[in-house]
């Protein structure tokens, strides 16, 4: 088994406990790196001076190589193109898309800088695994450098259609990188797709089949790998913290009432505006549900230098502000809006108290909060989830109610049925999404990935295959 090289824009340090991070994917990560032995490459997340060889950290099986950035590496690469450029077109917000040349330069740099650290810890086997749209380049980067290691990369958030990546600058630079990997991986069919489209119309690429393609001289797979979670542990965790004394509080807290929640980081992507606006037209109306039931929003503060995300939490809070104001009673706060993070097992706990899930984002690669608060319920008196068509999660989560979250009254009128619908189509919903789970278990996802990587037959695609001025039969 050949050794594993993950890399990730910041990598997931244990602390000096020795214990995992508390997130669902990188736990898994680290499970097949300390099944396979391997290193974990990538951003300290502390700014400094650029180093010229990488920090090692050795916990057991796995050793983490991090790195610092600069003040302007951090403003150019992350705050700038990756955050302000790649991602809201990763999105389909052109409207929020801004591009700098200078900032697309501090990306290729830090890619570049990248992948001098890293080529000193690469051995001639090794596969290596690059993860996200920070990491575009990397792959291009090392081939640069002499490394001809089966590459492989996985897109965790959406890809556009081909019209919506064209608007981007520069899109070939960006696009074309990709190129230079063995296998890319998606979330969902339609991702994989709309990259496939950008490659043939695009890269010059030839296709044969959806998944196969021959590209600047080089074979290329993409697949569809959609992120699962633990769903047997997270729902051991659930029913552990519903016992909480946290959470019996928060039990308690509600007078009897009903409870709806949602949990998302502070984004744009995320429907968040939407879903407020969506529960303020619930209680215009139906009436029958004030005062009897209670929204729940947790959304961490993030990206706070980037002044979108600051002006977006101000809008939210004036949009919780102007729902209670207009509705509350004072015995009765219809919208808790809360700015702080909670821990895994808090969370299971709060995902299994609400009758109602609400995952509406405007676009989403997956989208693991809806799997979790499935996971999370009583199987004897499970809740009810209400899902974006837009999330990537609604393609293996049918027994969900999947709204448009553009669509206001639509989304109110899901608010109410969720909340209305009787216990055995709760039960039987709720089945169909464990089984759901199941077939997109966190356990598998990374071994499917790794299978497909170290498969590839960088010969086949060419048999046969047009390439330049002739056919090359390999």
């Amino acid at each position: 088994m050949s050794r594993l090289i993950v890399v990730s824009n910041r990598v997931a340090v244990p602390s000096r406990k020795g214990g995992a991070t508390a997130g669902g994917l990188a736990v898994a990560l680290n499970d097949v790196l300390a099944q396979r032995g391997g290193l974990w490459f990538g951003w300290s997340g502390r700014i400094g001076e650029r180093q010229k060889t990488a920090t090692l950290v050795a916990h057991g099986n796995v050793t983490y190589a991090v790195c610092d950035l600069s003040q302007e590496d951090h403003q150019e690469y992350y705050n700038g193109f990756a955050n302000r450029a790649l991602w809201p077109l990763l999105h389909y917000r052109l409207d929020l898309t801004e591009f700098a040349r200078k900032d697309l330069a501090g990306y290729r740099s830090v890619n570049s800088y990248f992948a001098d650290l890293l080529v000193e810890h690469v051995a001639p086997d090794d596969l290596i695994w690059i993860h996200d749209y920070h990491l575009i380049p990397l792959a291009e980067a090392l081939r640069e450098r002499g490394v001809n290691n089966r590459i492989g990369y996985f897109q965790h958030i959406p890809w556009p259609s081909l019209d919506i990546f064209l608007a981007l600058p520069n899109h070939a630079e960006i696009g074309r990188a990709l190129t230079a990997c063995d296998l890319v991986g998606f979330q969902t069919r339609k991702d994989a797709d709309n990259f496939g489209s950008y490659l043939v119309e695009e890269a010059g690429a030839f296709a044969s089949g959806k998944r196969l393609f021959a590209v600047g001289g080089r074979a290329l797979r993409t697949g569809v790998y959609p992120v699962g979670i633990d769903r047997l542990g997270f729902a051991r965790t659930a029913a552990r913290a519903a016992r909480s004394r946290f959470i019996q509080e928060v039990g308690e807290s509600l007078g009897g009432r009903t409870m709806m929640i949602g949990v998302d980081r502070l984004d744009y992507s995320k429907g968040l505006t939407q879903r407020l606006d969506a529960f303020e037209r619930m209680l215009q109306t139906a009436p029958d549900w004030r005062t009897h039931v209670t929204f729940l929003q947790i959304t961490p503060k993030s990206r706070a230098d980037i002044p979108e995300y600051a002006a977006m939490q101000r809008a939210l809070g004036e949009a919780a502000g102007r729902i209670n104001g207009q509705y509350g009673e004072v015995s009765w706060t219809p919208i808790r809006y809360i700015n702080r993070s909670y821990n895994r097992s808090e969370l299971a706990g709060l995902y299994r108290l609400a009758r109602v899930g609400v995952v509406t984002p405007l676009r989403d690669g997956m989208n693991l909060v809806a799997k979790e608060y499935v996971a999370s319920q009583d199987p004897d008196d499970p809740g009810v989830l209400v899902i974006s068509r837009f999330a990537g999660a609604a393609s293996v989560l049918d027994g969900a109610l999947i709204v448009n979250p553009y669509d206001i009254d639509g989304t109110a009128a899901a608010y109410v049925k969720a909340l209305m619908m009787p216990l055995d189509e709760r039960r039987a919903r709720w089945r169909r999404m464990w089984q759901g789970l199941a077939n997109t278990d966190i356990g598998g996802w990374a071994d499917r990935f790794l299978s497909d990587l170290e498969d590839v037959d960088r010969d086949l695609p060419y048999r046969g295959f047009p390439h330049g001025n002739g056919t090359v039969t390999a």
